[in-house]
């Protein structure tokens, strides 16, 4: 019935203002306070104003926020299982209270919308993560994100929108939840399967969504997330261009492609729900659900975070309520011998399985290795080769953290010698106080400052990266969620190699040509880290090294070594002469 609703309802349900109202709606937003929003803010933006989000009438106040958080519903009843929140620092808070109005631009600065601010409140995000993800640990990156790059302060409200943020990549398929229900109102779809996927799609997904559609007796909107994904993920510019080429692969007027401005969270079966509700607003009555469906993969201790039939048992409890129904499907495996793919508790016995993850996939095309014809079709590995060049042709960049006197500065420059010798890249150095000197002259070294100077690092590291270059980082980087952010930051774009330079505090101490330590240990210097502010010991670096039992020069060879092993540089590179 709610599907049907929609269908009939040839204006849908967006939060754009009306033409009428929209010049006082900008100079509202003009006059008041504004918030710059991040990368997630605006996909959630995007799908309040244009219907994605239905029945939401803005970010969540604090009444909605405890009852999703708690019950999965908005205070009113209406199911909806993830927090919509617009977080912002304190001192962006201070000066907002209930009745005023927030501007809302994009990274430009351009006012895409204004909330009408209900209320404030400082929510307990360890029991939100465990609420919404079902854990606390921050091996779910979903939590990370949560507790280490979301803002103190909640402001909601409702909004109203001045215009959709701006989009100049793939204009034809990036259609709203309306152009999209009238698109299969015209072709006169009336039952539609959604695909809901984060990666590039290969001979497997083809099959399932055939088989999916096919079964209920639908056409098939393929409905992939070009918002916010899993850190490490393949970028959206290159997934999308493999969906294209994949589209002819399917009979005429079976099957859509339109993209999805959603900010993934990773939540496993929340999400499976969740993303029901946004499919169902963009005209779908079914949804394809796999195991694990939106699970953000294994733990560090290998154990996944929830169970592979998690998703499918809870969106099966609310299919009526929602109004869309699941087609779930077991895993597909292929059989050589059969040429054929087979759910895999299907496979004849004696009869070999062949599946590859998309780990392996990563790896045979950095490594440059062949992907089997049967794993994917000739035009998607085409396109993921033009994105995926082997490691060696590659950017990278190497990032040493450790304590003030552990040698960073040293190994690094030596580093960096040894790769000028052997020639045919271009590398850069971003020194810790050489950057402190140029690029964060006006930061102090409070936590916020320390995390805007390595993000300034990141960045930078991480343009040299996407052009071809090499990239060699040396600052303290204290801070494991500093350090994690530049890994996702330079990942989107080549490789990334953490160096732990883990020369212990004495010895640190006795080589403190500076005397800094000592001006630490005096209090006449606030904030030093391994005195009075803490250095995070990283458990994800690819090398870590004890510089108190080897020189410079051997620190430099391992990490050469390293990248050697990797496949970042080639052997003949480093051969001695």
């Amino acid at each position: 019935m709610i599907v049907e609703k929609l269908r009939e309802d040839a204006g849908g349900s967006d939060l754009i203002a009306a033409p009428q109202r929209r010049a006082e709606v900008v100079r509202a937003g003009l006059r008041a306070p504004s918030w710059n929003l991040t990368e997630r803010q605006l996909c959630d933006l995007e799908l309040l104003l244009n219907g994605g989000f239905m029945p939401l009438t803005g970010f969540m106040n604090g009444l909605d926020y405890e009852s999703v958080c708690q019950d999965m519903r908005l205070a009113n009843g209406a199911l909806w299982p993830i927090p919509i929140v617009l977080d912002v620092t304190e001192e962006a808070a201070k000066d907002l209270t209930p009745g005023t109005v927030l501007g809302l631009r994009d990274p430009e600065g351009a006012l895409l919308a204004v909330l009408h601010v209900e209320d404030l409140y400082r929510p307990d995000r360890k029991a939100e993560a465990r609420q919404v993800y079902g854990t606390g640990s921050r091996d779910h990156p979903g939590v990370a994100f949560l507790l280490d790059q979301t803002h103190p302060v909640y402001v909601g409200g409702t909004v109203e929108g001045v215009h959709l943020p701006s989009h100049f990549d793939f204009p034809e398929l990036r259609m709203t939840p309306r152009q999209v229900r009238a698109a299969m109102a015209r072709q006169g779809w009336s039952r539609v399967v959604g695909f809901q996927t984060r990666n590039p799609m290969h001979r497997v997904h083809q099959e399932l969504t055939l088989r999916a559609a096919d079964a209920v007796g639908a056409k098939l909107l393929i409905n992939p997330v070009v918002g916010m994904t899993k850190p490490g993920d393949i970028d959206h510019y290159t997934r999308v261009r493999c969906y294209k080429a994949l589209m002819h692969r399917y009979p005429e007027d079976t099957a859509m492609l339109a993209l999805l401005p959603l900010a993934m969270r990773m939540a496993g079966p929340r999400e499976a729900l969740w993303h029901a509700i946004v499919r169902r607003n963009f005209g779908c009555t079914h949804l394809i659900v796999g195991r694990d469906h939106a699970g953000p993969g294994k733990r560090l201790n290998g154990r996944s975070f929830y169970g592979p039939f998690d998703a499918q048992d809870l969106l099966r409890q609310f299919e009526a309520e929602i109004g869309i129904a699941m087609v779930s499907f077991p895993t597909l495996v292929y059989v050589g011998q059969l040429d054929a793919y087979l759910p895999e508790d299907e496979v004849p016995s004696g009869l070999a399985a062949h599946t590859i993850s998309g780990t392996e996939l990563r790896r045979r095309l950095t490594s440059g290795e062949q992907v089997p014809d049967w794993f994917t079709f000739p035009e998607v590995a085409g396109e993921l080769r033009r994105s995926y060049r082997p490691r060696r042709e590659r950017g990278f960049t190497v990032f040493l953290t450790g304590l003030s006197g552990s040698g960073k500065s040293t190994v690094s420059k030596i580093l960096n010698a040894r790769l000028l010798e052997r020639g045919g890249r271009t590398i850069t150095m971003l020194d810790g106080d050489v950057v402190r000197k140029n690029l964060s002259s006006e930061l102090g070294f409070s936590r916020e400052h320390r995390d805007l100077n390595i993000q300034r690092i990141g960045f930078v590291a991480a343009e040299i990266t996407r052009h071809g270059g090499i990239a060699i980082c040396a600052p303290i980087a204290p801070y494991d969620a500093a350090r994690k952010a530049v890994r996702a930051m330079v990942e989107a774009h080549g490789g990334f190699v953490l160096v732990h330079l883990a020369a212990p505090l004495e010895v640190c101490e006795q080589r403190d040509r500076k005397g800094l330590y000592a001006r630490a240990r005096a209090g006449m210097i606030k904030d030093f880290t391994g005195i009075s502010d803490p250095y995070e010991l990283p458990e994800d670096a690819e090398v870590t090294i004890d510089t108190s039992e080897i020189g410079a020069d051997e620190a430099a060879e391992l990490i050469l070594r390293h990248l050697e092993e990797e496949g970042f540089v080639g052997r003949r590179d480093f051969a001695t002469s």
